[in-house]
């Protein structure tokens, strides 16, 4: 599944295959992050970036727009990717989690069915209410540096995280 070989120093090992592949899509401007609360599907609950399933045909940019739009009815603006985060649930699912990066936004995100919108300081990001793993990765999204990230779960709680900082010759890889 994956394209491309990794070097043994990357956190991905080149021998894990994920069950499907997903999005995550932040807006990231004037000092704050767009968070979204969940509330439905893995993860419900907890605050996280707008994303979801990649279809059959659809690209992961594509996938990325489609459900930063379904779950906030606004529109990122020229998004690009800037990590690969593997989440392995070991009792579950292996998602390989393509994310994106926005740094405007065409209209006002709303709340859905699916998610509540919360823009929050880039310095006060309530780790404690998100997945283990983000804080380990999502400092190199506010970054706007690309970054590779494995994570393992036993239910809720991370056994294991890596995350490694990638040249830009290596972000070019994702397209």
């Amino acid at each position: 599944m994956r394209a491309r070989p990794l070097a043994p120093e990357r956190p991905i090992p080149e021998s894990w295959r994920p069950d499907l592949h997903a999005t995550l899509l932040f807006i990231v401007r004037g000092g704050e992050i767009l968070l979204i609360h969940k509330k439905r599907g893995l993860g419900a609950g907890k605050l996280n970036g707008a994303g979801g399933k990649v279809e059959p045909g659809e690209s992961t940019l594509e996938a990325a727009m489609r459900e930063f739009e379904e779950e906030l009815r606004a529109r990122p603006v020229a998004p690009r990717q800037v990590g690969e985060v593997g989440f392995e649930m070991l009792s579950a699912m292996s998602i390989l989690i393509h994310v994106f990066r926005s740094d405007a936004l065409e209209g006002e995100p709303v709340e859905t069915s699916e998610a509540t919108p919360a823009w929050t300081p880039v310095d006060d990001i309530p780790y404690d209410r998100m997945w283990e793993d983000d804080r380990h990765w999502l400092p190199h999204v506010i970054e706007d540096c690309p970054f590779e990230a494995y994570a393992r779960f036993e239910g809720d709680d991370m056994v294991h995280c890596r995350v490694a900082r990638l040249s830009d010759t290596e972000r070019l890889q994702w397209r």
